[in-house]
């Protein structure tokens, strides 16, 4: 496999945390799938597990524009999971998931971190 994209992205916790107490729904559906909601706010410390998850998305997106023009993506279409072994994923939807094929990605490594200041993330998507 080659490398297509790499990315990364720094966070500041504080900040999600002030948007998600002046908006909490509307930020959380903005920016989270369904079960990256669940799973952040079933943490003990939400704003730096919503916080590592932009990071991660940010991350991918700037790993996918090679590809041209992503203006058009949204957060939502950028999706992190968590593997069975709890290391995170990435499953890319909609115009993220027709700009990987495009790019032919076959893999995204992702790595995340968080302290209670900062979130930060790398993803690499990876080609034939």
């Amino acid at each position: 496999m080659s490398v297509v994209g790499v990315g990364i992205d720094l966070v500041d916790v504080a900040r999600i945390e002030q948007l998600l107490a002046r908006h909490p729904e509307r930020a959380a559906a903005r920016l989270l799938t369904d079960a990256e909601q669940a799973y952040c706010f079933s943490q003990a410390a939400p704003a730096a597990h919503v916080a590592a998850r932009l990071a991660a998305k940010e991350a991918a997106f700037k790993a996918l524009a090679a590809g041209g023009d992503t203006a058009f993506l949204a957060w939502r279409e950028f999706e992190v999971t968590r593997k069975p072994d709890g290391t995170p994923g990435l499953v890319l939807h909609g115009g993220a998931r027709e700009t990987a094929d495009r790019l032919d990605v076959r893999a995204a490594l992702v790595s995340m971190t968080h302290t209670p200041g900062q979130a930060a993330a790398v993803v690499v998507l990876l080609g034939r």
